[in-house]
């Protein structure tokens, strides 16, 4: 007679588990590989917000530039020092006062900006770095001025800054660059426009500014640390009396 109980056999119990295991793999397989695009698409994504975060940043400071005069030499207490237009322009720093800051953008208090060319991490190409010091007026510049030295292409004797010093609050502006060259444009009624690498008029202030950034390992698939050009806008001539 017939047994009445029906089931499965042990191979079929195998193979059901088999299968099983083989599509909940697949299907693990299909999760690791969506998460590592989503990761890399999100790393490409902010790498490419911060270029073009860092041309907003340029140009914002660039644009809250103020035309102020340090007074080198003097203190709160005692009067004295000699009068020097505010402005740093070397082929690998450029520094000024500027109304845009990174925590109050242009509604902040007034901000000395300092842009300078330091090495990259691991040795590794260079970096664009900015660091933001309190404007507390002309003489407080003034604490940033050494002693003057002759220019070594005019020979001319200008006031000098001191040089600026990578810290933990230093902001990253652009990173893993081949290379970073500031040059100043020297704009007068009298000759036509040039682009020197080194700033070392006393009496006028430079019309623009250009930093030339060439990334360390070109990739087209993204957005790259691009060359930025920025006009100053000063409404006085450094002679002129003015104090923010």
């Amino acid at each position: 007679m017939r047994n009445g109980r029906r089931g499965m056999t042990l191979i079929e119990v195998m193979i059901a588990v088999t299968l099983v295991s083989l599509l909940a793999i697949g299907m693990l397989f299909a999760i690791r590989v969506g998460l590592t695009t989503m990761e890399a698409t999100n790393r490409r994504s902010n790498l490419n917000r911060r270029a073009l975060g860092a041309q907003r940043i340029l140009s914002a400071e660039v644009a809250g530039f103020l035309p102020v005069i340090a007074r080198c030499g003097g203190s709160a207490v005692v009067e004295g020092g000699s009068n020097a237009p505010f402005f740093e322009g070397l082929p690998a720093v450029m520094r000024f006062a500027s109304t845009y800051s990174l925590e109050g953008a242009s509604r902040g208090a007034p901000q000395v900006a300092e842009f300078f060319v330091a090495p990259g991490q691991a040795g590794q190409g260079v970096r664009l770095l900015l660091n933001e010091l309190p404007y507390t007026g002309p003489i407080g510049a003034g604490f940033l001025c050494q002693p003057p030295a002759p220019d070594p292409v005019t020979g001319v004797n200008t006031i000098r800054f001191a040089p600026p010093a990578a810290n933990p609050r230093s902001f990253v502006v652009a990173d893993r660059l081949a290379s970073v060259h500031f040059l100043y444009l020297q704009s007068d009624d009298r000759d036509p426009d040039l682009w020197v690498p080194a700033w070392t008029k006393q009496d006028q202030w430079p019309a623009a500014v250009r930093i030339e950034m060439v990334p360390l390992e070109p990739d087209a698939s993204r957005v790259q640390p691009m060359t930025f050009t920025g006009r100053f806008r000063p409404n006085r001539r450094p002679g002129e009396q003015f104090e923010y």
